[in-house]
């Protein structure tokens, strides 16, 4: 066919054989906009008098809390850590300790935390000795904080600024007037003091500010595990005595002769640090009871528990037959690919290149060679992208099979290669008429070359689709030494080539293909839909990476870029001027809107969705969620998915859209999570490589105590029933 011998060597070769530098640059470079941090930090100064030698100078970590999180005072309770600050200052200036707010209370249960919610600074004073002469003290800053709500994420930062010797530097002077005003204010231990007694710890403090009498007070003492800060005690107030006792720690390790503490206002309004409270190192009258000791044993009963967890936590994930070999993985590999053919954005380059032996059935010379070509194109291109993804995760990449279509760039130039193709296939242009004669003319000069383009092309249009039918074997060949690995993606090419290859080379294949005629025109025609098609699911992918404005974006530039292929079509005055109006349009689209194509929007991940089943919803997945439900004794289904896998939203709307099924899952209690791999995602790729696989479908069920059960990538009805009847 005319359209083919001039299409794939100028097209192809430019978007194509883009995509795989475009995905690996995306990956290695990393973006520019951090994950969101549920508690932020910014590092501020204040020095009103300038940074010179005895001069006031202080610098502070302010964290901003989400709603409901909080961090943690220098004894942070039951639980937690401690904001840790680390420092590095030019010679001649040193940090002093941080100036920590009074802490709030945030009871759990029968636990208690010590820390702040909303916003707070943690200020920290800066001795500038004599010697320093510098114009400037740089400061960096590498802080530590644990953010938690019932869950915990470990979240750090490094901050850097620079304060002028000389000059004011007085911007954030109120947010710092503010935190040194709650700080506890230090008071004399004159009268106070605190008697350990077996359990608990009497405290009896004179000297209280007297607008807090009759109040209710915290009891915050700065050694951890001295105290159970979520038990139950009692306090008192005789005249201006306060008294107390409070419950000792069982595991406590230390006996002090003075115990610094602060004591504060119970249960403040507000946000941030609590208003200021009083500090005192009170001294210990009496003896500390002796500390418990600990078992020298573990006993039989926790080993035998211990050791049953262990053996559970080595079993690999259950599934439905054996492990996969790697002569298994082989053949599965050498099937799949040849399923890959009747896929709607392959098929169409398959089978127009099959009917071109219809119009030379007599040169089997030429259509050897082909074959040959188009073999070693496909072959090699799958290796190339094996090589690519094992290169990437050695580097210690978290990625996985499909990783490609993470990236907006890839979606955008696949959609746009599409278009062009598919606008060919239609008729609205032939390629001789569009490119110059030189360009045109080079396939009938290399067919050979233009049968491995092919091969090519088709390897980057069909990888995403390899999952449902090889999940197990790509899973097992990232875990085989390389040589092995790569032999499984060679065994995958070569069965999406086999059909090609075989009509090639036996002549049988091509006599048996209908002669040509009109009517090969007409089926050109029609191939253009699968074409569309293919590009109204990308753009449907788009959406669900940069959103409808992404997608929009992406429709409107297509629209443009159809507009100009016609124009250059034309002939005379109206292809100049026409294709000179087209082109400025596209040009200015591109600057305008284009942006919005590669600009990731806010996954909303926190949001769930409802099913057809009252009170059942699928909720986003996390570990963290995960193992609260497992820990509440509920079964946990997990759908591993991703908006650029056919296969994936197939299930979705069949088999996990199934009422009868979903009522089976609500009467078993079965919590229901989706993972979705459409962006990056290192933590679910690190999950899915704990259950053998790396790329989507996967589908989980999951038990606490019980190792995972792997259902199949094409889910069926009666495959998940019969995974919840044996909970």
């Amino acid at each position: 066919m005319p359209f083919f011998r001039r299409f794939f060597l100028a097209a192809l070769a430019v978007l194509c054989l883009a995509t795989l530098p475009v995905a690996a640059q995306g990956l290695l470079d990393k973006p520019a906009a951090a994950e969101p941090q549920m508690v932020s930090g910014q590092l501020l100064a204040h020095a009103p008098e300038g940074a010179t030698p005895g001069r006031p100078v202080w610098v502070g970590l302010q964290l901003t809390h989400t709603p409901e999180w909080h961090t943690y005072w220098k004894n942070s309770g039951d639980s937690g850590l401690p904001t840790e600050l680390q420092w590095t200052l030019p010679p001649g200036v040193t940090a002093g300790p941080i100036a920590w707010p009074t802490p709030r209370k945030f009871p759990l249960g029968s636990l208690a935390n010590y820390g702040y919610n909303g916003t707070v600074l943690l200020p920290v004073p800066l001795q500038v000795d004599p010697s320093f002469t510098g114009g400037h003290i740089d400061v960096q800053l590498q802080a530590t904080w644990l953010s938690c709500r019932k869950e915990c994420i470990p979240e750090e930062g490094t901050f850097n600024l620079r304060i002028p010797v000389q000059g004011s530097t007085a911007l954030h002077g109120l947010v710092f007037e503010a935190a040194l005003a709650v700080a506890p204010k230090d008071q004399p231990a004159a009268g106070s003091a605190l008697t350990p007694e077996p359990g608990f710890l009497k405290a009896s403090v004179k000297g209280l500010p007297a607008a807090w009498r009759g109040k209710t007070l915290e009891f915050l003492p700065e050694t951890p595990g001295l105290i159970e800060p979520g038990a139950a005690w009692t306090q008192a107030w005789d005249g201006e005595r306060w008294t107390a006792q409070v419950p000792l720690s069982a595991q406590r390790s230390e006996g002090p002769a003075n115990v610094p503490l602060v004591l504060a206002l119970a249960n403040p309004p507000g946000e941030g640090a609590a208003p200021a409270g009083v500090r005192l190192a009170l001294p210990v009258q009496g003896t500390w009871p002796a500390v418990a000791a600990l078992p020298a044993a573990v006993p039989d009963a926790l080993q035998k528990a211990l050791d049953e967890n262990a053996a559970r936590a080595s079993t690999p994930p259950a599934s439905g037959g054996a492990p996969v070999t790697l002569w298994a993985a082989l053949i599965g590999a050498l099937l799949g690919g040849l399923i890959l053919n009747l896929m709607p954005c392959v098929f169409p380059v398959l089978a127009i290149k099959l009917l071109a032996f219809a119009q030379h059935a007599d040169d089997r010379a030429a259509h050897r060679r082909a074959g040959l070509a188009y073999t070693a194109g496909v072959v090699l291109s799958f290796v190339a992208l094996g090589g690519l993804l094992l290169g990437l995760r050695s580097a210690g990449e978290a990625i996985g099979w499909g990783f490609q279509l993470q990236s907006p760039w890839v979606v955008a130039a696949l959609a746009t290669l599409f278009t062009v193709i598919g606008l060919n296939l239609a008729g609205l242009f032939e390629f001789g008429s569009v490119l110059p004669s030189r360009v045109a003319s080079l396939q009938a000069r290399s067919p050979t070359g233009d049968a491995f383009l092919t091969g090519v092309l088709a390897v980057a249009i069909a990888s995403p689709c390899t999952a449902p039918f090889m999940g197990a074997s790509l899973g097992l060949a990232i875990a085989l030494p390389a040589w092995q690995a790569l032999a499984v993606f060679a065994l995958l090419g070569a069965g999406m080539a086999l059909p090609y290859l075989a009509a090639s080379w036996w002549p049988a294949v091509a006599r048996a293909l209908p002669r040509p005629g009109a009517w090969m025109n007409t089926f050109r025609h029609g191939m253009a839909f699968p074409m569309f098609a293919t590009v109204v699911w990308l753009l449907w992918v788009l959406g669900q990476q940069s959103g409808i404005d992404g997608a929009a974006a992406l429709l409107l530039l297509l629209l443009a870029l159809a507009l100009l292929i016609w124009t250059l079509g034309l002939r005379g005055k109206g292809r100049a001027v026409l294709g000179g109006l087209a082109a400025v349009a596209l040009v200015w689209l591109g600057i305008a809107v284009g942006p919005n194509v590669t600009r990731l929007q806010d996954s909303g991940a926190g949001a769930g969705v409802a099913t057809s089943v009252q009170g059942l919803r699928w909720e986003p997945w996390s570990p963290e969620q995960q193992a609260a439900l497992l820990a509440q004794g509920r079964p946990v289904f997990v759908d591993f998915t991703a908006a650029w896998c056919v296969t994936c939203q197939y299930n979705k709307r069949a088999t996990l859209a199934d009422a009868a099924l979903l009522a089976e899952m609500a009467a078993k209690n079965v919590a229901l999570l989706r993972a979705d791999w459409t962006r990056r995602d290192p933590v679910i790729t690190a999950e899915l490589a704990q259950l053998g696989r790396n790329g989507v479908p996967v589908y989980t069920l999951l038990q606490n105590g019980q190792p995972p059960v792997v259902l199949s990538e094409v889910l069926s009805v009666d495959e998940v029933r019969s995974a919840i009847g044996r909970l």
